[in-house]
């Protein structure tokens, strides 16, 4: 179906827990795939289907060691876990040492992931800069979206990163509440000169990502971390088919414990 691409220039702006906050809210069957070469956490950020943890050894470092012969979208749920509420995922390196040992993945991964027939992807991408054989994957994606946090230093690697890119990235700004609104706009008008899908936002939310962990109660679907992701997920997936209707609805408000899906 679709490979969005999620990411980042400066650090890594909260694109994991944004990340997970969409797939949990995706209007249409998804998978989300953990591709940052620098390691990533859900593995241990997230609980499994059953309650018990992820393995870390199932995910991309399974899949990699079968692909040296070929990779195929179909091989890709066989590396595929559960997390509790249902979504996929496919988690990725525990340590940025072990990207060194599979530099030629990237590409195929890539196109194995965009012509996955039965679900989009969300890549976590995390930092796009620091790997430069990341551009193999990123070339395959169907919709680049970027994080930033509106300080300036954000915003001005931000810039950088759009001057590099080729297509119409979708940016995404982590905004405080209460200056929700204004932070959008002023990235807007920063972000003018080049040519985006859209700019828009995602409530940077401290308490509902710890309820996205699973760490606290309360119902996920009223977190402002997820009233907004779910706005955010409805724009990509018009984006990305905008003559589809947007699908079945969400399954965010299952609530405690992990991502629904």
């Amino acid at each position: 179906m679709a490979l969005i691409v999620l990411a980042a220039d400066k650090g890594a702006p909260g694109v994991t827990t944004a990340a997970t906050a969409l797939g949990a809210v995706w209007p249409r069957p998804v998978l989300l795939a953990e591709c940052d070469p620098s390691g990533g956490d859900l593995a241990y950020r997230l609980p499994a289907e059953d309650g018990g943890v992820l393995n870390p050894a199932r995910g991309l470092l399974s899949l990699g060691a079968v692909a040296r012969h070929g990779l195929h979208a179909e091989q890709i749920y066989e590396h595929t876990q559960k997390l509790v509420g249902g979504l996929d995922v496919l988690t990725g390196l525990t340590h940025g040492e072990q990207a060194g040992g599979l530099t030629w993945l990237w590409g195929p991964l890539g196109r194995s992931l965009a012509a996955l027939p039965r679900a989009d992807v969300l890549a976590d991408c995390g930092r796009l800069g620091g790997h430069a054989e990341m551009g193999d994957f990123v070339a395959e994606a169907t919709q680049v979206v970027l994080f930033t946090r509106p300080s300036l230093d954000h915003v001005a690697h931000l810039r950088e990163r759009l001057a590099l890119l080729d297509g119409r990235p979708v940016v995404v700004v982590i905004a405080d509440p209460r200056s929700y609104r204004a932070s959008i706009e002023e990235v807007r008008r920063i972000v003018a000169p080049w040519d985006v899908a859209f700019v828009a936002g995602l409530a940077y939310d401290p308490k509902g990502a710890e309820l996205l962990r699973g760490q606290w109660g309360g119902r996920l679907d009223r977190s402002l971390l997820i009233r907004t992701a779910r706005e955010l997920a409805g724009r990509l997936a018009t984006l990305l088919s905008p003559r589809e209707p947007a699908g079945r609805p969400d399954r965010s408000g299952a609530g405690r414990g992990g991502a629904g899906r």
